[in-house]
């Protein structure tokens, strides 16, 4: 674990000496001193935030992957997701070419039944299991829209659109950016086709998340607003769907802001989302099918909230807003968000200096969302973070004692 910190640092200075760029060149455009990067690139300093792997990886121009060395080694059966991942960027790439599946494709409202269970195993985090799943139904989809027409073939196009949705966001934990690329280009062609108000705005909010990679962050939170205005009227009018998908949206753009280190606005869009979200809560009637898969709820702002915090340094608050949130409206929440929730109150604790909650948190995360988990370069880092703090106090513990055994002597 601790030499994957130093090969995280050596890439890091490799990227920076391609550029020519010296240590205080780096550290200015990261507002941190020289000492800081000298610290980073042999190993001594985590990158525990999102925000600061991405700022790195963009004033180094490389992909943030490419410094922490994701997807991470594993064993022959849990690499076996890059097979699956490949099928589907095999399908993805043929999008405009006649789709190639034997028989009859399904309803649409068959399809649409199929998917519940994409949405399931979304929601425990099972991401190679999604990946598995989705190049058969990726077919099944593209040949529905092929042999429909009107409100069919439209059906068939937003099928597609969400099953690229769960194709990116399995993309995004296990570690492929090609295909996460791909899905999201494809998301939004598919969108287009599909005569759905909401899943343009779907495949924007998946569009922003992109960003992050590079850290444009004034750039993720101007095409969310674009996206927020596409929705205007159907939030207006209480589209519920739409609902959803405009507090989703305003929950990516806290994010961005507060890693952009727009206290303010991190804040106002946070506010933003609870209001879409006590109107979630004021719904009657049947409960409606989240065709789109954002989850949306009282609880993900709760959550949120915590992280947008965490994200700009504050574990104090952060810890303070998790206190008074009710575990209700958490416990609720699918696993995968369950997870990225303990993991933020795993660094707000260790920022804090308990290393024993931090790592009770760490391990509640990881029960929840083990795939998730192991895959997320921030909860490795908290791990690193924590076995070096134990070895360093065990080890002033040892020499302290040898001290008093006077075995130098």
């Amino acid at each position: 674990m601790l030499e994957e910190a130093e090969e995280i640092g050596r890439r890091a200075k490799r990227a920076r000496l391609r550029l020519g760029m010296t240590q205080v060149d780096l550290a200015a455009a990261l507002n941190r001193t020289q000492g800081w990067v000298s610290k980073m690139e042999r190993g001594l300093i985590e990158l525990d935030r999102v925000g600061l792997l991405n700022k790195l990886a963009a004033e180094l121009h490389v992909h943030p992957n490419d410094l922490i060395g994701r997807p991470y080694t594993s064993s022959p059966a849990e690499n076996q997701w890059q097979a699956a991942a490949s099928s589907i960027m095999r399908e993805l790439r043929r999008y405009d070419l006649a789709p190639v599946f034997d028989g009859t494709p399904r309803s649409s409202r068959v399809l649409w039944g199929e998917m519940t269970r994409l949405h399931r195993l979304r929601d425990a985090a099972a991401n190679v299991a999604v990946l598995r799943t989705l190049p058969d139904l990726l077919r099944e989809a593209r040949a529905l829209a092929e042999v429909s027409t009107g409100r069919e073939r439209e059906e068939g196009f937003a099928l597609y659109g969400v099953m690229c949705k769960f194709a990116h966001t399995a993309a995004h934990s296990l570690g492929h950016p090609e295909l996460v690329a791909m899905s999201c280009d494809r998301a939004a062609w598919a969108a287009c086709l599909s005569a759905d108000p909401v899943l343009p705005a779907v495949a924007d909010w998946m569009r922003a998340w992109d960003m992050w990679a590079t850290a444009d962050w004034t750039d993720a939170i101007a095409l969310i607003d674009k996206a927020l205005m596409s929705l205007g009227h159907e939030y207006d009018r209480g589209d519920r769907l739409a609902v959803r998908a405009w507090g989703s949206l305003q929950l990516r753009a806290a994010v961005s802001a507060a890693r952009s280190g727009d206290t303010d606005q991190a804040a106002d869009r946070i506010a933003l989302a609870k209001s879409a979200a006590e109107r979630v809560d004021a719904e009657t009637g049947p409960q409606i099918y989240d065709r789109h898969s954002l989850t949306f709820s009282s609880g993900n702002v709760a959550v949120h909230a915590v992280s947008v915090t965490l994200e700009m340094g504050d574990q104090t608050r952060a810890l303070a807003l998790n206190a008074r949130t009710d575990p209700r409206v958490v416990t609720v929440l699918p696993n995968s968000r369950q997870g990225h929730h303990h993991l933020d109150l795993a660094r707000a604790w260790l920022w804090n200096g308990n290393r024993d909650k931090a790592l009770a948190e760490l391990e509640s995360a990881e029960r929840l969302a083990p795939q998730l988990i192991r895959n997320h370069p921030i909860a490795r880092s908290t791990l690193r973070s924590i076995v070096y703090a134990e070895r360093t106090i065990t080890r002033e513990r040892l020499r302290h004692m040898s001290d008093r055994f006077h075995l130098d002597g």
